[in-house]
């Protein structure tokens, strides 16, 4: 991402004070490729400069679980209609999850 999104690009529109920062961070995270392991440090730096936990957890499923390089390997096996479900399914518990999560904690 280093040269390639300018700087505070993340923090503007990721930020709590925005009601659209967790399907954004979705949104954000498909082109990217990269494993669990290999995005804890790009979450911990998101986290540090005051990303909400449940929009970089959010955003960290999405990186993980939905990848377009990863539908183009997907589609080896498996239908359009299959990917689509797949990608459906991901993109709501992404979405959906985090945010019942600070709902939760946030109000307790």
């Amino acid at each position: 991402m280093h040269g390639f999104v300018p700087e505070g690009f993340f923090e503007q529109y990721m930020s709590k004070d925005n009601w659209y920062a967790v399907p954004l961070s979705v949104i954000l995270a498909v082109p990217m490729y990269a494993n669990a392991a290999g995005i804890v440090p790009v979450i911990e730096v998101f986290v540090a400069k005051g990303i909400p936990i449940g929009t970089a957890i959010a955003f960290m499923m999405a990186v993980v679980g939905l990848s377009l390089p990863e539908a183009t390997l997907l589609k080896k096996v498996m239908t359009w209609r299959l990917i689509g479900i797949f990608f459906g399914t991901v993109t709501f518990f992404s979405s959906s999850c985090p945010a019942i999560c600070l709902i939760i904690f946030y109000n307790m």
